[in-house]
């Protein structure tokens, strides 16, 4: 198989993960979208070490996968948190950090 399948795969990968990222306000849905987002920048890096024949590409794919189990378990876990808190996912709702902003 070409690595131009692999390309145009890890590019619409990336393009609905960032379509996601834009479009929606669910913070679950924006944590999907970032991982698809890295996993396409992962799949792009390891068909670049295959095609020039060096394994870098491949250790920073790896990297990245290790990178996106850690990001699964902090993020998940601030979810459920926020959830607790406010009853919802709409990221609208959590502005406590900007200045003069009343949370209810």
């Amino acid at each position: 198989m070409s690595p131009n399948a692999f390309y145009m795969l890890a590019s619409l990968l990336f393009s609905i993960g960032l379509v996601g990222l834009v479009s929606r306000r669910n913070l679950f849905v924006l944590y999907m979208s970032i991982e698809l987002m890295l996993s396409s920048v992962s799949l792009i890096l390891a068909t670049l070490s295959k095609v020039l024949g060096n394994a870098g590409g491949s250790v920073m794919a790896l990297l990245i996968i290790g990178v996106i189990a850690a990001e699964a378990a902090i993020f998940l876990a601030m979810i459920i948190n926020l959830y607790r808190a406010k009853k919802t996912l709409d990221s609208d709702k959590f502005n406590a950090l900007r200045e003069g902003v009343q949370n209810d």
